[in-house]
């Protein structure tokens, strides 16, 4: 299993995995949004995919690659969190969360590795993060961010409208034209989008009906 250039994963045998899935950095929080379709080679394994994960009101994750891999590292990294913050009596910042799951990825990079991309966001006491972890381990900081086999179409979108400061909802409807614009091209994409938005006061789920007004519009 190796990962693409195209942010795709992709075994020996030619079995691929892909997704689309953006964060975009607003004013007042962050938007993560996620096509719905999980895959096994041409096979559409699911319909209903949760690629959009929040580990509490202020960390959310996005994932790609390899599902299980992927759920097994969420379920790490919220265990931790949460004994870090009752340890500790303090929250865990989105820097040192991003740092405990890198260091988890590169430790097993010659060994077992991880199949996943990672998007991990959150609110801590220096404003809104968002951060880009790939299988070696490697973490970037940026203000948004697309990953997956549509993400070059995302890309196009969020590089063309992206704008710092931007309000929440210019942000939630930016998020939606780069999902879906991953989901019109890449066959690995599809089924709907689903769409969450961090602010101070905390995580809010995007309704379907909402998503599809902003896209009409």
């Amino acid at each position: 299993m190796v990962l693409r250039g195209d942010g795709k994963l992709e075994d020996v045998n030619g079995m691929k995995t892909g997704t689309t899935t953006v964060g975009v950095v607003v004013k007042d929080g962050i938007v993560f949004a996620a096509d719905k379709r999980a895959t096994m080679g041409n096979l559409i394994a699911d319909k209903h995919a949760k690629k959009v994960i929040p580990i509490n009101d202020r960390l959310v994750m996005t994932i790609s690659g390899m599902v299980g891999d992927a759920q097994m590292l969420i379920k790490f990294l919220s265990t931790q969190v949460t004994l870090y913050e009752i340890r500790r009596k303090q929250r865990m910042s989105v820097k040192a969360a991003a740092t405990l799951l890198s260091n988890i990825l590169y430790g097993n990079r010659f060994t077992i590795p991880f199949y996943v991309h990672f998007l991990l966001g959150g609110y801590d006491e220096t404003g809104f993060h968002l951060y880009e972890l790939l299988p070696d381990g490697s973490v970037s900081e940026n203000d948004y961010i697309a990953t997956g086999s549509g993400s070059v179409f995302s890309y196009g979108v969020l590089d063309a409208n992206y704008k710092k400061g931007m309000k929440v909802e210019d942000g939630i409807k930016l998020a939606a034209k780069a999902v879906n614009a991953g989901m019109q091209r890449d066959v690995f994409s599809g089924e709907g989008i689903s769409m969450f938005v961090l602010t101070k006061s905390g995580v809010e789920e995007i309704s379907e009906s909402k998503i599809k007004k902003l896209l009409s519009s």
